[in-house]
């Protein structure tokens, strides 16, 4: 655990692994509900967790390194149901580096139980875990200049929904008709850090 201080108000803390960060992230959500720590923001990453309007960010990175955080508890929450057809340009290509067909990516891919690890790169966007470490894919060399939204896609090991149309450079799988951010939600953001997700096949129209 490596407390960074950045800025007068806030704490980035890398860590090792993304098991790490999880588990860190929600002793730090149960300290905060509980009282016993003072802070506006705790967002999660990849491998690190920022904590955001601290009184006293050098204090904490001091007792941090001694505190001992749990696994994270699987916590009862409703799955997220995402309906998808798998149409996506790059299908052909990830089948071949899976060494399956297209509709066995299809399966695999709808028979895996996702989990939102951390949101980011655009408003809505869950970065999601599950997939074996065997599926995961490599980006495109060339990035596109416009993903469509509703884009489902792979890239190293994670699977993501772009919520808006943008340039991108995931391996495009599929396509949902959800919709990842309405700002007239509450909350806006349809995936939110630990959150179940599930691709449930749709036929094409």
């Amino acid at each position: 655990m490596r407390p960074l201080e950045v800025g007068a108000h806030a704490l980035l803390v890398e860590l090792d692994s993304g098991e790490e960060a999880r588990a860190l992230h929600a002793e730090l959500l149960r300290r905060r509900a509980a009282g016993e720590l003072r802070v506006r923001e705790i967002v999660p990453a990849a491998r690190t967790v920022l904590l955001d309007g601290l009184d006293d960010p050098r204090g904490l990175a001091a007792r941090l390194p001694a505190w001992s955080v749990p696994p994270p508890r699987s916590r009862a929450r409703d799955v997220v149901e995402l309906a998808v057809r798998y149409d996506g340009p790059d299908l052909a290509e990830v089948a071949a580096l899976w060494g399956v067909s297209p509709g066995e990516v299809a399966a695999i891919h709808s028979g895996t139980e996702f989990r939102v690890a951390f949101c980011g790169f655009a408003p809505g966007f869950g970065y999601l875990t599950g997939l074996p470490d065997r599926y995961g894919v490599p980006r495109r060399a060339t990035p596109r200049t416009a993903v469509p939204a509703g884009a489902v896609a792979l890239a190293g090991p994670y699977t993501g929904v772009y919520p808006r149309a943008s340039p991108g450079g995931w391996q495009l799988i599929g396509t949902t008709d959800a919709v990842l951010w309405d700002h007239a939600r509450v909350p806006a953001a349809l995936l939110a850090p630990g959150t179940p997700v599930r691709f449930v096949p749709q036929e094409r129209p």
